[in-house]
């Protein structure tokens, strides 16, 4: 018997649901395994990964790699539960940002066969590379410097926080909700020795992240592929503002800034709309996205919960002030269109560039540069002065 297309509707939304709810367990096993495996040695094991810049080829590379702002980010709030310094994993979310656009530039390699076509996707796709390089460029150095976002992510969330523990009831129904679940993961990896019992629960949580962050975005697209058309079609060309919301509000509904900026780059190439136009939208998708960090520091609760929610809320500020500052400055909003502007053109005369910037940009100048700065930073102690100097 056919099942009834509202029932159809019912049971893809209860299972976006249980999907939420894997995504929090998920979360909540790395806070686990990195107790069990690590314990009070949290503090000797990052002594050495503090240098800001080796933060952000990580999280530029680790997000290239598996194509998902939001999976690298929600690992990275666990991480953060389980003991990584905040100042250590600021750098990490800003890598991530950039990392997350090689979707779209891939997806502008499609139009490579027409010259115009080409250059019109190419820049669509890349102006959110040069707006992401020069948020780096603005925010790291200060961040650097003073800490601005980690120290405001500490004032907000002490607002919802006190001594530790989430003050909202709907925080703690969060804890107590994925509680006997990651108890039973506990219990199963219980049968090895330390430290190979938090690794098992460390691994199988990235995993878990993984499954319910791409299963996720499946369903919500599923469920809002009309409607996020809809608000495309609408917003776009109507200002700045506008396109910077619509863009914020289709990466929540599809839980993926790469879809959202996706949807606009075959728009882009066949004239539908400016660069100019398209630009604001793909800065909204950097703010819709950090939605699921949110989410997942919601799983954290006990004394590591208020750095679990500052990281998460560093990653909400660096992207909301980011298009506040860059955007609101004329001179400076111009030059992440101005670079697309001058690549895409560029590579449309020498189409092998397409390539060779999405293999050298994304994966061989952060792989380089990840295997120098670690073996640098990682391994020689007289080197570690460097990072201290730097926090």
């Amino acid at each position: 018997m056919a099942v009834p297309d509202g029932a159809r509707y019912a049971l893809h939304w209860i299972s976006v649901l249980l999907l939420v709810y894997l995504l929090l367990v998920a979360v909540g096993l790395i806070v686990s395994g990195f107790k069990s495996a690590i314990g009070d040695q949290v503090a000797h094991l990052f002594i050495h990964a503090t240098n800001p810049f080796l933060g952000l080829i990580v999280g530029t590379f680790a997000t290239a790699l598996v194509q998902s702002s939001s999976t690298v980010t929600s690992i990275i709030v666990g991480l953060v539960a389980g003991g990584l310094p905040v100042t250590t994993a600021v750098p990490m979310v800003m890598g991530a940002n950039v990392g997350t656009t090689i979707t779209n530039t891939l997806v502008s390699l499609g139009h490579i066969t027409e010259r115009d076509e080409f250059r019109r996707a190419f820049a669509a796709a890349t102006v959110h590379d040069f707006f992401n390089l020069l948020s780096i460029v603005i925010f790291l150095p200060l961040d650097i410097l003073i800490h601005p976002f980690e120290k405001i992510a500490t004032l907000l969330g002490r607002f919802l926080l006190t001594d530790g523990s989430y003050t909202q009831s709907s925080f703690n129904f969060v804890s107590s909700a994925t509680e006997p679940a990651i108890n039973q993961f506990n219990r199963a990896a219980g049968y090895l020795p330390q430290p190979y019992d938090g690794a098992l629960l460390i691994l199988a949580g990235i995993f878990l992240i993984f499954a319910a962050i791409t299963l996720i975005s499946r369903r919500l697209k599923r469920l809002m592929e009309g409607r996020a058309q809809t608000i495309l079609n609408t917003s776009i060309g109507r200002g700045p503002l506008t396109g910077v919301a619509a863009g914020a509000v289709i990466t929540v509904l599809v839980q993926s800034s790469s879809t959202t900026t996706s949807l606009v780059v075959p728009l882009a190439a066949t004239g539908a709309f400016s660069l100019a136009q398209v630009y604001p939208f793909t800065l909204g998708a950097n703010i819709g996205t950090c939605i699921t960090a949110l989410l997942a520091a919601t799983a954290v609760s006990g004394e590591r919960a208020l750095p679990a929610l500052e990281i998460a809320m560093v990653h909400l500020l660096y992207n909301v002030l980011g298009v506040a500052m860059i955007y609101s400055i004329p001179w400076l909003s111009r030059l992440p269109i101005l670079g697309a502007e001058w690549l895409s053109t560029f590579a449309s005369e020498h189409k092998a560039l397409g390539f060779m910037y999405v293999v050298g940009v994304f994966f061989i100048i952060p792989g380089t540069l990840l295997t120098i700065t670690a073996r640098r930073y990682g391994v020689a102690h007289r080197f570690s002065w460097i990072g201290q100097k730097a926090f």
